[in-house]
């Protein structure tokens, strides 16, 4: 895989921003808003940021449309917290939804881990004001579709939280019995003909949700099952990735490093994966021309984004994709299980082909969305998220640290209980296991590759002080010995 850098601000690290981004506020009153979020997409798994396998053209034009963060961050490396702080603007420490539901707790600890997860709330709290609530209370028609994976019990799905229409949302993190084809087997989600593609009847029950509602503010929130394992896709699409893998031989070694018992995948050159990224950029693509069809496209607000970093390493060597340059994958606090696409897109009203450093979490989108459409932020709700509007157009944004908290191990992808901070240029990961430490400076070393807690120790010192103070003061839960542990 050759990463193609967008340009120096693509690691320009800062949270405060100095005028990287450019343009001036003509946003009109309640506008559109299209929320779309993947499922287990790499920060590189688009051409324009960086993939020469995938083929993302209808992405990449949205990109160039508005706004790409080069520093867009999920707020956890695993799904379901990463959902939750989406739909509640607060961190998953906070609302101590902390791993995937039900998480390795449904298990029990394993008896070659030193540690033991505390247990985590399964749902989403029912005292949320969601994202979804918050669009509704303001007048929006609201609609969701696909994964939601917020609650075992249909108290917590969608409906419950904001959505007036909800197509496919439940507890399940992939599709059911890994069906991308229907029939579905889906309580919440009607068969279509035989053959029928999941990824495309998600969109196309999104588009139909639009057509209906083209007189009426909306927020349609469209989360693709896509690209979450069983890696299936439409075989034309397969056969053709396999014909570009022939040609062009330098790409077809997997190339995996082994560390210890895991393999890093260093190369893209997944065919199922790059067939499934290719129907939903032809999704996008339908989505677009949609609004532009129904003269929408001026008043909508668009966001692209992904719940965690793409699945790189694992125990074993067969894994759809390769974060480089960023370290790791899906289940770890390196960048490559954190970071992600980030796109903010709003024709002839927020900016176009530009790119933003400031950092983005997941946190971010609840008071961004509001504050963008002009509509009362909720201070009390998004505690842990910060409006990024004034970045959008060019202002300045001050915050002093973003974190993340993992007390679990990640399974089969290797991750070991940990927590985060990033403090300008600078990130601190703690390790639980052993209470060690690494430093890293993003803007020389966004591989992180280079371990300056030992060099830098009064800096390390501060931010692993700041790390626990933020812990303590939300009530995050750390992990605690392992009773059953019997060693490795």
């Amino acid at each position: 895989m050759k990463i193609h850098y967008l340009s120096s601000s693509a690691i320009a690290i800062s949270l405060v921003s100095t005028g990287v981004c450019f343009g001036q506020d003509h946003s009109t009153s309640k506008p559109n808003v299209l929320f779309i979020l993947v499922d287990d997409m790499g920060a590189c798994d688009l051409a324009c940021t960086g993939s020469d396998f995938y083929e993302t053209p209808n992405i990449d034009k949205l990109a160039l449309d508005g706004v790409l963060f080069t520093n867009g961050y999920a707020a956890c490396p695993v799904s379901s917290p990463s959902r939750g702080a989406i739909m509640t603007g607060k961190y998953p420490a906070r609302t101590d939804l902390t791993d995937y539901i039900p998480g390795n707790q449904a298990y029990g600890p394993h008896k070659d881990q030193l540690l033991e997860s505390q247990p985590f709330c399964t749902h989403i709290q029912e005292s949320e004001k969601s994202l979804g609530q918050a669009f509704k209370d303001n007048g929006y028609k609201t609609f969701f579709a696909g994964k939601w994976h917020l609650g075992e019990e249909s108290k917590y799905y969608p409906t419950n939280f904001g959505f007036e229409i909800n197509k496919g949302g439940n507890s399940s993190g992939h599709p059911a019995g890994g069906r991308y084809f229907s029939p579905y087997k889906n309580p919440q989600l009607a068969d279509g003909v035989d053959g029928e593609y999941l990824t495309d009847r998600l969109t196309d029950e999104t588009i139909t949700f639009i057509k209906n509602n083209r007189d009426n503010q909306f927020f349609a929130y469209l989360s693709f099952y896509t690209v979450h394992s069983p890696l299936i896709a439409k075989e034309e699409k397969i056969a053709k990735y396999k014909e570009k893998l022939r040609v062009n031989p330098d790409m077809q070694d997997p190339q995996y490093l082994k560390i210890g018992a895991e393999y890093h995948k260093q190369s893209q050159n997944h065919v199922n994966y790059a067939a499934m990224i290719e129907s939903l950029d032809d999704n996008v693509g339908r989505l677009m021309s949609s609004l532009d069809e129904l003269g929408l496209k001026d008043n909508t607000i668009i966001v692209f984004t992904s719940d965690n970093g793409g699945v790189s390493v694992q125990s074993k060597a067969v894994m759809p994709t390769s974060n480089l340059p960023y370290r790791a994958g899906k289940g770890w606090l390196y960048e490559g299980g954190i970071k992600v696409p980030a796109i903010i897109s709003w024709a002839s009203n927020i900016p176009a082909n530009r790119e933003c450093s400031v950092p983005l979490v997941g946190t971010d989108y609840y008071p961004t969305l509001l504050d963008l459409c002009g509509l009362k932020l909720q201070e009390q709700q998004h505690l842990d998220g910060i409006s990024l509007k004034s970045a959008i157009y060019g202002g300045h944004i001050s915050r002093d640290a973003i974190y993340w908290h993992y007390p679990h191990y990640s399974g089969g992808l290797g991750g070991r209980p940990a927590s985060a901070i990033r403090s300008g240029r600078y990130k601190l990961i703690e390790f639980f296991e052993d209470g060690h430490v690494e430093l890293y400076d993003l803007s020389n070393d966004p591989s992180e590759q280079y371990n300056l807690a030992g060099a830098e120790t009064e800096l390390a010192s501060k931010l692993l002080k700041q790390l626990r103070k933020w812990r303590k003061n939300i009530d995050a839960k750390v992990p605690i010995p392992n009773r059953y542990y019997v060693g490795v």
